[in-house]
């Protein structure tokens, strides 16, 4: 339990929320009209809001990185929830991650900064900024080793805010999501279809394919967290559950809930790497997503663990949800929306 000195956002309090028609907007924008808080949503004309409308929500309509928008939805702000995302697809020009994650970050903090009443700016990176962990676990220091543009614009949002904040006194809390997952959720159906295969193929014989999870429920828990405890102020945390589990583990304990018993066969990875990159090759010029490509492959070769002592320490944050309780639940999640 927090300590009931700290503050927390309330009915009086007015909060901008970006991205909150993905899957942890979602959750968030939930989370933050429980608090009874005036909640304003920046929202494209295509993006989809169904199962939002029983939500008190004072919409925006336009892109994240329109100044005509931002200025108008930032008016008297005191929060600023930063989650927006371009995520990969073939389709998808480099301008396109450069604008939602460069230049909106730009532009809302220059906003927030011009507002009387401000708290408090929480900026959502992520922990692919760091890629591969040689000798895991990696901390909040662990060099940036950004793989594709994804990433690649999300470090220079990431750099450009911090320094932004010190050299203008704006409050500022950055979060790097560790691998999200929770009901909703499609990114890791494909390590839940695994379980169910006969055997399941792990590529690669020289990492063990860590891989760090968070709960959407306690990725938005510490997000409320972080906007108001004062230990959280010009901070930087990585928000991922106590520990990694290898792929195999996640494997098993989905196989488990599933009543089978796994078998695991190892592959070589190099000629997944030829196949991936020859994909690439064929469908991006056609704005086809491909079946298999590079970074989906790299998924086996890299270890993604962290040390996630800090967002404990400094907030004397609980988990709702360990490891094997929120893959037990996504598992029947699947299964009660045929997706599994």
């Amino acid at each position: 339990m927090l300590e009931s000195s700290i503050n927390q956002i309330d009915q009086a309090d007015t909060v901008l929320v970006t991205g909150g028609t993905g899957f942890t907007g979602r959750y968030l924008l939930k989370a933050l009209c429980a608090t009874g808080a005036k909640v304003r949503v920046i929202a494209r004309a295509s993006s989809n809001c169904s199962g939002l409308d029983d939500l008190d929500l004072e919409w925006h309509i336009g892109e994240v990185f329109d100044e005509r928008v931002i200025n108008e939805a930032m008016q008297g702000v005191n929060y600023v929830f930063h989650v927006a995302a371009a995520y990969r697809e073939a389709k998808i020009q480099d301008i396109t991650y450069w604008n939602v994650h460069v230049k909106s970050t730009k532009l809302l903090a220059q906003a927030a900064q011009r507002q009387t009443s401000f708290k408090r700016f929480i900026h959502t990176s992520t922990v692919g900024v760091h890629g591969h962990i040689e000798h895991p676990p990696a901390d909040e220091n662990y060099r940036f080793a950004p793989g594709d543009e994804y990433q690649i614009t999300k470090v220079e949002a990431e750099k450009w805010v911090k320094e932004f904040a010190q050299q203008n006194d704006l409050p500022l809390v950055v979060i790097r999501p560790a691998a999200i997952y929770g009901p909703g959720d499609r990114r890791l159906l494909k390590i839940f279809k695994l379980a169910k295969l006969p055997v399941c193929p792990i590529l690669g014989f020289g990492h063990q394919g860590l891989y760090h999870l968070i709960h959407v429920d306690d990725l938005v828990g510490f997000m409320l967290v972080s906007a108001t405890h004062p230990n959280c102020q010009g901070q930087t945390y990585i928000c991922g559950n106590d520990i990694a589990l290898s792929i195999k583990d996640i494997v098993g304990i989905i196989s488990q809930k599933l009543g089978r018993k796994p078998r695991f066969i190892r592959l070589p990875v190099t000629p997944f790497f030829w196949l991936g990159d020859l994909c690439e090759l064929i469908c991006k010029p056609l704005n086809i997503e491909p079946p298999i490509y590079r970074r989906r492959v790299a998924f086996f070769t890299k270890d993604r663990s962290f040390n996630t002592q800090k967002m404990r320490e400094d907030t004397n944050y609980k988990y709702k949800y360990s490891n094997m309780q929120g893959l037990k639940e996504l598992t029947d999640w699947y299964i009660a929306q045929r997706w599994l």
